[in-house]
């Protein structure tokens, strides 16, 4: 069975439940993630070899694929020769160049601020899980809209002083999925890039148009009539975007056409952002591996 291996800061291993683990250790460094701690082997029983940074040609040469894990360090997933090796990757998945394996797009982002603190991890190539607690009820609400209709891994983990608002938690974990997103799209290579969605939620009706350009920006009109859907401040889901579009590089637009109820409205926004956002991240076979721009670079810069 091919061999999953986690790295990670708090010495966590989501492949514990693989058996006949192939182990790699990354030490020091490795994509400016501080290694420090990682120095204690995670899978069970064997001693694994020591990797840096510059060693990425050597892994991929070696059949190695490279996938974030949910707390932000590296995880390394062994290429092998048994056919259950396919039924790890998904079909979807990038080809690492030069080795018939697959790169899983998954992307992690630890942010810890005085505020809050804030885990996420999301896949991009996932069935639709959910695993959201952000201490604001009708945010995790959301969050498991964008996983549900993307068909999006995503776990997020957030506390933050909700005591005194929600809106530095709302922020941040906004900040934190866009950086996330970010990271799982890579260089964007043979993605189609472009968005076009538009849901409807009883009288509530919303289209989402996107584009994964690496320029930020946001175009909304929503007219969100209340000023709370239950504790949740309302202000907030524009704001939400807006910090979303900063991290991810993203150009986004919403258009509400019609709605009555805040609820209906601001649902309809994340479903018809899921899926535009599905659309968009999904590969397009025509391209065979290009970049999705007359640029040949699609940069967050």
């Amino acid at each position: 069975m091919a061999a999953l291996v986690g790295v990670g800061m708090a010495g966590r291993c989501l492949g514990q439940q693989h058996q006949n683990l192939k182990p790699v250790v990354l030490s020091t460094q490795w994509a400016g993630v501080p290694m420090k701690k990682n120095k204690k082997m995670v899978s069970p029983g064997r001693k694994g070899q020591w990797c840096f940074e510059g060693d990425l040609a050597f892994l991929a040469s070696s059949g190695f694929r490279v996938k974030k894990p949910w707390n932000s360090s590296v995880f390394v997933r062994a290429a092998s020769q048994s056919s259950s090796f396919s039924q790890l990757v998904s079909p979807a998945q990038e080809t690492l160049a030069g080795t018939g394996a697959r790169v899983s797009r998954i992307g992690s982002e630890f942010r810890v601020t005085k505020e809050t603190s804030v885990e996420i991890n999301i896949d991009l190539d996932g069935n639709g899980i959910c695993d959201c607690d952000t201490g604001i009820p009708f945010l995790d609400h959301m969050l498991d809209q964008l996983a549900a209709h993307g068909l999006f891994d995503l776990r997020v983990k957030a506390k933050g002083d909700t005591h005194i608002d929600d809106h530095h938690t709302n922020e941040d974990v906004a900040l934190a999925l866009g950086t996330a997103l970010l990271r799982a799209l890579g260089d964007r290579k043979g993605i189609h890039r472009f968005g076009d969605f538009t849901a409807p939620l009883d009288e509530a009706l919303v289209h989402v148009v996107l584009d994964l350009s690496g320029r930020p920006h946001l175009s909304s009109n929503l007219e969100i009539p209340t000023q709370r859907v239950g504790n949740y401040d309302t202000q907030l889901v524009e704001h939400f975007f807006q910090s979303l579009v900063n991290t991810s590089g993203m150009t986004l637009h919403i258009c509400q056409l019609s709605g009555e109820n805040s609820h209906h409205i601001i649902e309809a926004t994340f479903k018809a952002f899921a899926r535009a956002l599905r659309q968009a991240t999904e590969h397009d076979e025509r391209r065979r591996g290009s970049i999705p721009s007359s640029k040949g670079v699609l940069s967050r810069a």
